[in-house]
């Protein structure tokens, strides 16, 4: 099961030179996009990291804003296969909640700079329109990914049929979400902790008592 309902995980394939360069691309320049945001990362820092001429860049992206694109839903990508490892062997929606919360506070993003979600939102808030939109529906996917487990629970009498299934998805994501980035301000994993037993306290409240 994907973590996000509308995004592909990747495919395994067979790439051309020119594709295999293009990735190597966008994976050596998420992390210049995911610690400096996008009005403070250059091309001329790609070029750097990359070892590539301004012309070899944009031979494959036309465009910073392509590029910083590109290198988003790359860095989301590694973050949501590394979090939602084994989510598939679990069968209780209950369970699946939890390991996504487990998942979140405990593993960090691959991409250095953090949650790139996060990052995206706060730095394309009042920016880049394009990565505004990239990261809104992430937002939406990971929302509808939340929302689909907990209908499950609710269908296999696990939850409750009177919780509100969209309520309980954006609980989770603003939660998970501030307590990331008090965590990151404060230096400490205390407010993240914190997050992880109230949201077990919530689906402790939600689950579907076993009678007697």
């Amino acid at each position: 099961m994907r973590l996000f309902c509308g995004m592909l995980l990747g495919k395994v394939s067979t790439m051309s030179k020119g594709e295999l360069t293009r990735q190597k691309i966008v994976e050596l320049a998420a992390p210049i996009f995911n610690q400096h945001g996008y009005a403070g990362s250059s091309m001329h820092d790609v070029m750097q990291a990359t070892g590539l001429e301004k012309g070899g860049l944009y031979r494959h992206f036309g465009s910073k804003e392509e590029l910083a694109a590109e290198s988003f839903r790359y860095a989301l990508n590694q973050t949501i296969q590394v979090r939602s490892e084994g989510l598939d062997t679990i069968s209780s929606a209950l369970e699946k909640l939890r390991h996504i919360v487990r998942q979140f506070v405990q593993v960090p993003s691959p991409t250095p700079g953090g949650c790139p979600l996060m990052n995206t939102a706060v730095d394309a808030d009042d920016g880049n329109p394009v990565l505004r939109k990239l990261a809104a529906e992430a937002v939406s996917d990971w929302k509808c990914r939340l929302t689909v487990i907990i209908e499950d629970g609710m269908r296999r009498r696990e939850i409750r049929k009177s919780a509100n299934s969209r309520r309980i998805a954006n609980t989770v994501i603003a939660a998970l979400e501030g307590a990331l980035m008090i965590s990151r301000v404060e230096g400490n994993r205390t407010a993240l902790c914190d997050v992880q037993e109230s949201l077990e306290s919530l689906f402790e409240e939600i689950a579907c008592k076993q009678r007697g």
